[in-house]
Order: C-alpha cells, then sequence, then structure tokens
C-alpha cells in the first residue's frame, strides 16, 4: 500500500508539472500573439504609453552620470523614443528588448542610418540571459505587466543577475492611482513600499517619483517610477 500511494502521488506530481510547464509555455505564446498584434495593427499615437519625448527616464539617466561607454538596457521598450534620446545623447552601447519582433522593426524604420547603433533583442524578459552586464536597466510599463509570484521572482533575479556590480535600475508602473489594465491585459499596480519590497533583497532604493503622463487621446496615467543601485 505504501509503495502504490507514493508511486500515485509521484505520478500525479508528474502530471500537474506537465501541465504547468504547457499553461506557462501557452502564456508566453499568448502574450507574443498579443504584443504583435498590437503593433501590427496600430500606429505609435494610437497606443496610450506613446511619448514625443521620454522626459522622465531621460532625468533619471541623467541623475547617475554614466560613462559613453556604458551598457544600457531598455526593457519592454517596444517602440519608445528612448532609445532615440540614448543616441542623441551619446551612448554607444545601446540594446533594446521587447517581445515583438515587429515593435523593434518599428524602431529600425524610424532611426534609419541610426538603427546599426543599437542592439536589438526579442525575447520574453522572463526567458531573458546574458553574457554581457548592464550599468543602467530601464523599464517603463513591463514590469508591471508580470502579475504573479512567480513572474515577479524570476524577473528580480533576471535582473540581479544582468546589472553589473554598482549598477542601476529605473522601473516605471502604474502607480496605485493609476489604470489597472493596459493594452486590454490586467497588471499589477505598485507604491513606493510594495516596489522597494520586490527589490530589496538586492537593490537599495535611491529615489521614488510619481509621474503624470497624458495619453495621445488627452486622458492622463498616473506613474510611479522607482530607481535602484544595485549592492556590491
Amino acid at each position: 500500500m505504501i509503495n502504490i500511494s507514493l508511486t500515485e502521488t509521484a505520478s500525479q506530481f508528474i502530471n500537474n508539472t506537465f501541465v504547468d510547464i504547457y499553461r506557462a509555455k501557452n502564456n508566453m505564446e499568448n502574450t507574443k500573439e498579443h504584443w504583435e498584434k498590437v503593433f501590427d495593427t496600430k500606429t505609435e499615437t494610437e497606443v496610450s504609453w506613446f511619448q514625443p519625448y521620454p522626459k522622465t527616464s531621460v532625468e533619471f539617466i541623467n541623475l547617475f552620470d554614466l560613462g559613453k561607454d556604458k551598457n544600457i538596457i531598455d526593457v519592454g521598450g517596444g517602440d519608445s523614443h528612448f532609445i532615440d534620446a540614448l543616441i542623441d545623447m551619446g551612448y554607444q552601447n545601446i540594446y533594446l528588448l521587447d517581445i515583438s519582433a515587429k515593435a523593434i522593426e518599428r524602431v529600425k524604420q524610424r532611426l534609419g542610418a541610426k538603427a546599426d547603433r543599437v542592439n536589438y533583442i526579442v525575447s520574453d524578459i522572463l526567458d531573458f540571459k546574458s553574457s554581457i552586464h548592464f550599468d543602467f536597466w530601464h523599464d517603463r510599463a513591463a514590469f508591471h505587466f508580470l502579475t504573479t509570484e512567480e513572474q515577479v521572482d524570476k524577473y528580480v533575479t533576471i535582473a540581479e543577475n544582468a546589472i553589473s556590480k554598482d549598477g542601476y535600475l529605473v522601473l516605471g508602473t502604474f502607480s496605485e492611482s493609476g489604470p489597472t489594465k493596459c493594452s486590454g491585459l490586467e497588471i499589477q499596480q505598485y507604491n513606493e513600499i510594495s516596489m522597494r519590497k520586490r527589490f530589496e533583497k538586492y537593490f537599495e532604493r535611491i529615489k521614488c517619483i510619481e509621474d503624470i503622463h497624458t495619453t495621445p487621446f488627452n486622458t492622463t496615467q498616473n506613474f510611479l517610477f522607482c530607481s535602484f543601485k544595485k549592492f556590491t
């Protein structure tokens, strides 16, 4: 009886594991399909997150006075104009990561002759592995799409592994006064305390601000931006 019980338990565990893996894979495929469709069917001014100039993000990178040769990554940047600003500011080692290949193609087309100044990565952030260590990790409105503990923990671990010693992390998410959805998807709102707790194991909080973003539809969204420095 004991052997049968153990066998049944092991079998159930294996079955549950395969179900979890299948669901996770299916969710990632659905997420990629969602964003490919968004960037295939909407222009940049038809999405709520559009900014002609990323003022807040630029102010944060200026806060740290980084050398122009430092490695900088924009995570989930889509076709954000932050990349344009980094090029114009003279940064030489710029990386753009997004799950959508169509979003990255739009950036390349917009940049034209400047496109070869950027390194492009098509990947879900939760699948991201890098041999490069980044001195500045920027994420405006990608992190808040992670709504489970497992996803958030994995993101934090990936960021910790990818950011260099004394490197910086800047995250922008919807605040508790902001929307509860974006592009039809559920998001996780944050306040300064909840954001700090997510990263306090590996990072020291530097500065948090609330920022009001005006969308192309003349509505407003309340963001929380927090910056951190990795512990040495």
